[in-house]
């Protein structure tokens, strides 16, 4: 395993090099938040596909794919289905508001009443999102070094929080393009060949399973029904990805940069689901579906090879989590915070001094450090995981939807619907559990009905707060000055 350590080592090692080399460019909040709304298409498309392709989509992809079969690529399937269609529909307009936050948008759109309860729930679901992807370090770890679940969740935590730390959303952007490149060569390139081979091929595979293992709905219409609701929806409106909306350098690269990466996950997803159904041929009888990427990989790949389709896994459990790191801390810091000391201006930036990134740095470590220590004290990542992706379509996806589509929608409505949706959501799951699917049908339906009703029984929006947004929407709005001086050179 001299080798494979070898690889690990270097990769982790980048990383952090490349930390120190981010924290050089991050000079003001735009720079350290948004790496200064200038990443060209290359770099756009691969940091994003990046940060929608974690931990639950590489190894909890390969894990469905060995329960269900080739069905099991849905769940991936409908993140990049929700990629596309934020790339094709929302990114161009997103991208053009200059905010910084969901909940900024939102004070936009209704006239700045909007933020602080929203910005609680938000703040929920990307600490949950940023803690999933901290406990998959003890998987990968486990297999590299036979290491303790608490020791392999602070060694990988704490490397994500350092880099995170440092260069901001600059070091992110570099580090989530080494790791889209070495998931790309990982798992595309090395270990889904190398599966089919050793499973004997398709024809193979096929003679050896059952032939529910190869028709596309096998896993079932209503789990795909509720992937669609829950990661399609999600991609729309999670800050984590809005985020990296924010980076474009142009409406252009939101919109087409994010169609190529929809396309690669759309990829993803199949390689993952074939992984899967080879592991099936190859070990039958495993205790977990979630081993079977951790065992192929350590029983079939040569070495050198092996260390490297680890640090692909170890890449993408540090892209979720670093970009779920910084959404967490930004909405903390600008959506919760700053706004309860009444220092918010809705869609400014608030000058841009080295003062804001030091204070956007401290909130980067704090929100790291309860990350890792509620990553600990978790065991049950799907529930996790689950309760995140519940508040967030439950309690936002109307309020923001309809505050892009329905002009008379209004800040009582959006604050009726993320109150009851959010409270729905959450004394759903404690009557049917936390994985049943009514807590997010019956939540969201019960938040739609409430935005609607209370949206008519109230005085329509000001006419210029309408006017405003649709000035932003349109590019033609206010801008901080030192980002009217930024060029979309970075390629």
């Amino acid at each position: 395993m001299a080798v494979d350590y070898t690889v690990i080592v270097v990769y982790l090692a980048g990383m952090l090099a490349m930390g120190w080399w981010g924290m050089r460019r991050a000079k003001s909040k735009s720079d350290f938040l948004v790496a200064g709304r200038r990443l060209g298409p290359t770099m756009y498309s691969g940091t994003m596909a990046a940060i929608v392709l974690g931990g639950a989509s590489t190894i909890g992809g390969v894990g469905l794919g060995y329960q269900y079969g080739l069905s099991g690529a849905w769940m991936v399937f409908t993140i990049g289905l929700g990629l596309l269609a934020l790339s094709l529909f929302f990114s161009a307009r997103i991208a053009r508001l200059k905010v910084y936050t969901v909940s900024e948008m939102l004070d936009l759109r209704y006239g700045g009443r909007a933020g602080v309860i929203s910005g609680l729930v938000m703040w929920a679901y990307t600490l949950m999102l940023a803690v999933t992807s901290t406990i998959a370090y003890a998987t990968i770890f486990d297999v590299l070094f036979d290491m303790n679940r608490t020791v392999a969740i602070i060694l990988g935590g704490s490397i994500v929080v350092a880099y995170s730390t440092l260069g901001g959303m600059w070091s992110i952007t570099l580090t989530d393009m080494v790791q889209f490149v070495v998931k790309t060569i990982g798992v595309l390139l090395l270990l889904l060949p190398i599966a089919v081979v050793k499973a004997g091929g398709f024809s193979e595979m096929k003679a050896q399973l059952p032939t529910g293992y190869f028709d596309p709905l096998g896993i079932g219409g209503e789990t795909i029904f509720t992937y669609v609701l829950i990661y399609t929806f999600g991609m729309l409106i999670g800050q984590d990805i809005w985020q990296r909306v924010f980076t474009a350098g142009s409406d252009r690269t939101a919109k087409w940069g994010g169609t190529v990466a929809g396309t690669y996950c759309l990829v993803y997803a199949l390689a993952g689901a074939v992984i899967g159904t080879a592991a099936k041929v190859l070990y039958p009888k495993l205790a977990s579906p979630d081993d079977a990427f951790a065992t192929i990989v350590k029983d079939e790949l040569p070495v050198g090879v092996r260390g490297l389709v680890l640090a692909a896994a170890l890449a993408a459990v540090m892209s979720t989590s670093s970009g779920a790191l910084i959404a967490c801390a930004t909405v903390a810091n600008n959506d919760i915070w700053s706004r309860l000391r009444g220092a918010v201006r809705p869609g400014g930036d608030g000058g841009e001094e080295h003062d804001e990134v030091k204070g956007n740095r401290i909130f980067i470590l704090v929100m790291g450090i309860a990350v890792v220590c509620t990553a600990i004290a978790l065991n049950n990542v799907v529930e996790a995981l689950t309760v995140a992706y519940n508040l967030l379509v439950g309690g936002l996806l109307v309020p923001i939807l309809g505050g892009l589509l329905w002009k008379r929608g209004t800040a009582q409505g959006a604050l009726a619907a993320v109150a009851v949706g959010g409270v729905a959501v959450v004394g759903l799951m404690a009557t049917y559990g936390i994985l049943a699917n009514e807590p997010v049908y019956y939540g969201l339906l019960a938040s739609l009905a409430v935005y609607v009703i209370v949206s008519l029984a109230t005085p329509a929006t000001d006419a210029a707060v309408l006017a405003a947004w649709r000035e932003r929407l349109a590019g033609r709005g206010s801008e901080p000055a030192a980002e009217l001086k930024e060029e979309s050179v970075t390629r």
